[in-house]
């Protein structure tokens, strides 16, 4: 997950009852797999002793911030969607670097072809 991310900050009061999402975020963040994936992603700890809302903010490797509110948002929820943009900027860096326009546009005469590659399936092959 920390491969995807150049920063990671956290936010939350110790004594807020809310704080389950960020502690559980945080010993994701701290564990030895997601620390070698990538060791010069910064990981911030703000403990705060007003009544904000616990959140994390995380930044992306191209720069772009999020932030999550840590009350409402299960930390593995936060991390599938790191996951899941990470992929996408892995896939957006393989087409830059092959010279290929990122955003890939397919016309819509295109979508609207039949693939060739699948074939019907026959009624006697349904059955079994």
């Amino acid at each position: 997950m920390l491969k995807f991310l150049s920063k990671v900050k956290i936010e939350f009061n110790a004594l807020d009852p809310r704080l389950a999402s960020c502690m559980e975020f945080l010993a994701q963040c701290n564990a030895r797999k997601a620390k070698e994936s990538n060791p010069s992603c910064q990981v911030q700890v703000k403990r705060r002793t007003d009544d904000f809302p616990p959140k994390i903010t995380v930044t992306f490797v191209n720069g772009v911030e999020e932030t999550f509110d840590a009350t409402s948002t299960p930390a593995q929820h936060i991390r599938n969607l790191i996951l899941e943009k990470g992929q996408y900027l892995e896939t957006e860096q393989m087409f830059r670097e092959a010279g290929e326009k990122w955003p890939v546009v397919i016309p819509d005469v295109e979508l609207q072809q039949p693939f060739t590659g699948i074939k019907p399936r026959k009624a006697e092959d349904k059955q079994q």
